[in-house]
């Protein structure tokens, strides 16, 4: 599956993803083939550059911490994602299902995957320079001063 000459998931691996993701069999094909989509090289792996080129991230203004939090989430200093590792991540864009416990799934890693949105510097804290980068990212030189000051006291 890792590989390029990988073109079709093993029964036994859908399986495995079911019980990792809590994704259902038909949504783990779609992933798939989105992955494929994506994949336009057919290495059998996505690049930052992959995921560039998907608009919704292009044109998001968040579009780089996304995906900077897929590679981070992907493991230090990993600049390519196979299929597991894409849809282990997108396991944390579904509701919390609060009947299992799934740790991908659950409200801690959500939580820690939004705060790597944040962490620009990766040092485990938010700073205020990168809350006002933040901030400006999603709501562009429109701030007023008041709305930054503001929010600096939400940091204090």
């Amino acid at each position: 599956m890792g590989n390029s000459s990988s073109l079709m998931l093993r029964d036994d691996e859908i399986d495995e993803i079911v019980r990792e993701t809590e994704f259902n069999r038909n949504q783990i094909v779609r992933l798939y083939s989105r992955f494929l989509s994506l994949d336009k090289k057919g290495q059998g792996f996505l690049s930052r550059d992959d995921f560039l080129n998907v608009p919704e991230l292009a044109v998001n203004p968040l579009g780089d911490r996304i995906i900077d939090a897929f590679f981070t989430l992907a493991g230090e200093n990993e600049q390519q994602l196979n299929f597991r590792q894409f849809v282990r991540i997108l396991a944390h864009f579904q509701p919390i299902n609060r009947s299992k416990k799934n740790a991908l799934n659950g409200r801690n890693e959500k939580l820690k995957f939004a705060f790597q949105m944040y962490d620009l510097n990766k040092n485990g804290y938010i700073t205020r320079e990168e809350f006002k980068v933040i901030l400006n990212s999603m709501v562009g030189a429109n701030i007023t001063a008041e709305q930054e000051k503001m929010s600096i006291r939400f940091l204090n």
